[in-house]
């Protein structure tokens, strides 16, 4: 195993970074003091100086539009692109557009990639994943009420959704729904169909107020509700009961992008962390950084971050060369292993800046907010060291019951 970068991916991380530098993190403080909406058009501009750069959706194939990076390579990318909170829409790798630009790539019909993935591509659209339901464990994905129906030529969907993140804005929705309710396996009940978000009987409720904040356009987390919504069988998405699965083809990679984007955003605390060391003084000619205290947290914080690259890296390392289902464990373990450092390391940063930390004037309280959702979303914490105990545990001939 070799995770130094190559010559290539050398080059395409500094021509990354310059075009973040120039085009992108001039808009964080605007993103923390206005919102989304604000930043849209500069923000297109810098995607528009990604696209002429020939750095345009990276992780995607070339057949699909990407630069066709394998899993290994894009990790390194993915790093950089998460030191700044606007770095993935940039690039357009953005959750969950790129999710579903996978799923339309990999399981969509000629028509359906015509219709919805080559605008998804192309950075014309934006799109959502609508899973999650307010009165179910969102732990538990097999647990839906959420019923498509068929009925002629047609699904009628109805249900109650909520974390449909980036809905607000969207031109369409990936929708999973329970349409073979009698399936002897629980994984074999649900569907996942292509739903506009302009067709009758979808309606959006709100834009769900998390830690305080209301997000809006890509950075929102909405509520939605499908009532007697109906949409073309032709709008399934691989085959019907299938939509389980094509969910965990979907995971793999994708904890891979959110991982390493944790990484990067540990990174940048790490870096403001050391400045603030460096330059705030408790007394006269005695900065923070000569405290032993402080030292420990910026020692454990560079080791934890060295860590978690390591085993990220190997994560990817062993999907891109055996696929994802030998990497279930890896893929669990840096799961809650990286949500877990990434906090620590955000609540460190900001105890070294103390008042300051708190305040919007830096990135630390918005990435406080935004990424405690991390130990949650995507499988909690509790649940990923439990899939991986009972693997183990079942190695020593211990039957565990869920």
């Amino acid at each position: 195993m070799d995770f130094a970068r190559s010559a290539r991916v050398e080059d395409l991380v500094t021509r990354a970074r310059a075009l973040l530098d120039a085009h992108v993190v001039p808009l964080e403080g605007r993103l923390m003091a206005e919102g989304f909406n604000a930043v849209a058009p500069d923000l297109e501009r810098a995607r528009e100086a990604v696209r002429e750069a020939g750095l345009w959706a990276p992780a995607l194939p070339v057949e699909a539009g990407g630069m066709g990076l394998s899993l290994t390579d894009f990790a390194h990318l993915s790093e950089l692109l998460g030191t700044t909170p606007l770095g993935h829409y940039a690039f357009n790798v953005q959750a969950p557009d790129i999710g579903n630009m996978e799923i339309l790539h990999h399981f969509g019909t000629p028509e359906q990639k015509a219709r919805w993935l080559l605008p998804l591509v192309a950075g014309d659209i934006r799109s959502c994943f609508s899973m999650t339901e307010p009165q179910l464990a969102g732990s538990n994905p097999v647990m839906m009420d959420t019923t498509a129906v068929r009925d002629g030529d047609d699904y009628v969907i109805n249900g109650r959704k909520w974390f449909t993140s980036s809905a607000d804005g969207a031109a369409f929705a990936i929708c999973m729904a329970v349409t073979n309710p009698d399936a002897p396996s629980p994984h074999q009940r649900a569907s996942q169909i292509i739903v506009p978000l302009d067709t009758p009987g979808f309606r959006f409720i709100r834009n769900i107020p998390v830690m305080g904040e209301t997000g809006e356009g890509w950075l929102s987390h909405a509520e939605v509700a499908y009532e007697n919504c109906r949409v073309p069988r032709a709008n399934l998405l691989g085959a019907e009961g299938a939509g389980f699965a094509i969910a965990q083809a979907r995971l793999g990679p994708g904890r891979i992008h959110h991982t390493m984007r944790w990484i990067g955003i540990a990174e940048r605390a790490l870096d403001l962390m050391c400045r603030r060391a460096v330059e705030r003084e408790i007394a006269p000619g005695r900065p923070l950084g000569t405290r032993q205290t402080v030292q420990t947290w910026i020692a454990e914080s560079r080791t934890a971050i060295h860590a978690a690259r390591l085993m990220v890296l190997h994560a990817a390392w062993m999907i891109d060369a055996v696929g994802p289902k030998a990497a279930r464990d890896e893929v669990s373990m840096i799961k809650f292993y990286v949500a877990g450092m990434l906090q620590e390391v955000l609540d460190r940063a900001i105890q070294v800046h103390g008042g300051l930390g708190v305040t919007d004037d830096t990135l630390l309280s918005f990435w406080f907010r935004h990424e405690r959702a991390a130990r949650i979303y995507d499988g909690p914490d509790e649940v990923h060291k439990e899939v991986i105990a009972r693997r183990m545990l079942k190695g020593y001939g211990l039957k565990v019951s869920r």
